[in-house]
């Protein structure tokens, strides 16, 4: 199965959910994932990690925002956020799950060999 990389490139916290529940399912499909998170993108990992539709999401007994964040973080997806993102969102790494890396745009496009390339 080729790679999949991941780039949120806003900060949509649906948008987020979306890519997070195909990027856990394709990791479960034995894929290798890689989610970046691009400057607005970052802000979405302030705690507590939530989405508008979370609520109906727990009432129909599916992942919250931040249960399909641990989940793919736990299935091996690989994450990575923009440096200029932490800046923004006033976010230290080290604040963050110590999963996370930071990486740059030509780091992440150097890395991306044949995976597919996914936007949200």
């Amino acid at each position: 199965m080729r790679g999949m990389t991941m780039l949120i490139a806003v900060g949509d916290a649906e948008r987020l959910h979306a890519a997070l529940t195909y990027a856990a399912a394709s990791a479960a499909a034995g894929g290798e994932v890689r989610v970046h998170l691009h400057e607005g993108a970052v802000e979405l990992l302030h705690p507590p990690l939530d989405a508008p539709g979370d609520r109906a999401r727990s009432k129909a007994g599916l992942p919250t925002l931040g249960q399909i964040f641990e989940e793919a973080l736990a299935l091996g997806v690989a994450m990575t956020v923009c440096q200029s993102g932490l800046a923004l969102a006033a976010l230290e790494l080290e604040e963050l799950d110590p999963r996370i890396e930071a990486q740059g745009p030509v780091g992440m496009l150097a890395a991306l060999g044949d995976d597919r390339l996914v936007i949200f």
